[in-house]
């Protein structure tokens, strides 16, 4: 998810391209076009994922490529790709993946090419650790997926509504607000006291539960793939916290990614917001008038992180070679940082991590904030963490019981029971 300073490609970056294109020895990589056929490349996303104008510059020495973007609503994207998967129709060429639903597709591989078909195992060197592992089969012979990015967690405020609220407005006094996410709710409690006409502290739990439980050692799944919702009390506490932000009357109630959630952006209807990097694109798009009003903290908790996606063909596509091609182009080292640069989605490149041009990199939207130096460092200290095979289906159940409490159709303890039975209903 989101989500053009050129940077030199690598020599090896290039070879590894000719390569995967089918130059070279590359000879035992099947072809799927004949040559000189116009080929439509479909891509399935969920947002913009700033890939705009890689296509135009791709199709420059790919002329015969045409690439058609298809992007719908996040839970939306997923459930109809589950859909497509299993009727064997409708899947895109590339299919984008986020984190939170990466294992439940490569538990299926036979529904997707195998990336080292073409090349693209070669690509593991260029990537954190974890961030490959996450777009292997389960048993870890196939390349499923690539990744674009990673969510390296921060704190995003509203410096004009703190100040209205009596409380810091530099970074580094605000991040001292909140190390803890005890300690955040009571800096919430003291905006709510300050009364700031039409904001509240916070669009809505769902995220800030999110952070808390990537901040775990342990998330949703142990490491043998079964669901300990119930019986880890890293969860629990994220729930109890998130809960009380509802309780103080300290959220906007906005779910993520609603309409009126795009509203409240630039209706000033929160101070703050969980911003993993990718975020701040959007902050921008939807908050077109508030230059200079936004600044960015660190999380409380100290880092974590939130989404980041991987690129996968569906073994639908009729081009898979040139589908795989693609994906490569626009997961490069150059391209992620371009991409970084324009849309705010952070690479998942770590030789990108101390490049001066990403560390010195900063954004007058956000008040010239060090956006290089604070994602950097966040994705430096992030420490991955197990995902289930149905990560995705049991964040949404969990989301639900949390906007069933904010909306005040259940106590938290009865939400809370209802969330454990609907989980144990996912198989």
């Amino acid at each position: 998810m989101t989500p053009r300073i050129r940077l030199a490609v690598p020599l090896l970056a290039a070879a590894l391209l000719t390569a995967a294109c089918g130059g070279g020895g590359n000879t035992a990589t099947p072809a799927s076009a004949k040559p000189g056929e116009k080929i439509k490349l479909t891509i399935g996303l969920f947002g913009d994922f700033g890939f705009k104008p890689l296509y135009e510059e791709y199709k420059k020495t790919h002329p015969d490529i045409e690439i058609v973007e298809n992007v719908t609503q996040f839970n939306d994207h997923h459930n109809n790709l589950v859909k497509r998967l299993a009727t064997n129709a409708g899947a895109g060429d590339i299919e984008a993946v986020e984190v939170g639903y990466v294992s439940t597709f490569t538990a299926q591989p036979g529904k997707f090419a195998d990336l080292k078909q073409y090349g693209l195992d070669q690509r593991k060197a260029d990537y954190l650790d974890w961030k490959w592992q996450q777009g292997l089969s389960k048993d870890g012979t196939q390349v499923l997926g690539l990744g674009t990015d990673v969510g390296g967690l921060a704190m995003c405020y509203r410096k004009d509504l703190f100040d209205k609220a009596g409380l810091p407005t530099d970074r580094t006094e605000v991040a001292a607000l909140w190390p803890t996410w005890e300690q955040y709710i009571e800096t919430g409690k003291k905006f709510a006291a300050a009364d700031v006409a039409g904001a509240k502290f916070v669009d809505s739990p769902g995220e800030i539960f999110r952070a808390m439980v990537n901040q775990a050692p342990t998330g949703l799944y142990d490491a043998q793939d079964n669901i300990i919702v119930a019986s880890n009390p890293d969860v629990k506490k994220a729930w109890d916290l998130s809960n009380q932000l509802t309780q103080e009357g300290l959220t906007a109630k906005l779910a993520a990614f609603s309409p009126p959630w795009n509203t409240g952006f630039a209706k000033g209807s929160f101070a703050t917001i969980i911003c993993p990097a990718w975020m701040t694109g959007f902050i921008q798009e939807q908050a077109k008038d508030a230059t200079g009003k936004w600044d960015i903290a660190t999380v409380p908790g100290g880092s974590g992180n939130s989404g980041g996606s991987h690129l996968m063909v569906p073994k639908q596509s009729k081009h898979p070679k040139e589908a795989a091609e693609l994906i490569n182009f626009l997961t490069s080292k150059d391209n992620q940082a371009k991409v970084f640069k324009e849309e705010g989605t952070f690479p998942s490149i770590p030789a990108l991590y101390d490049d001066p041009s990403i560390q010195n990199f900063t954004k007058p939207f956000f008040g010239d904030a060090p956006i290089g130096k604070i994602y950097s460092e966040a994705a430096k200290a992030l420490k991955p963490q197990h995902l289930g095979p149905k990560e995705g289906d049991v964040r949404v159940a969990i989301g639900n019981g949390l906007g069933r409490v904010e909306q005040g159709k259940q106590t938290p303890d009865e939400a809370w029971a209802q969330v454990l039975e609907d989980v144990k209903k996912i198989k």
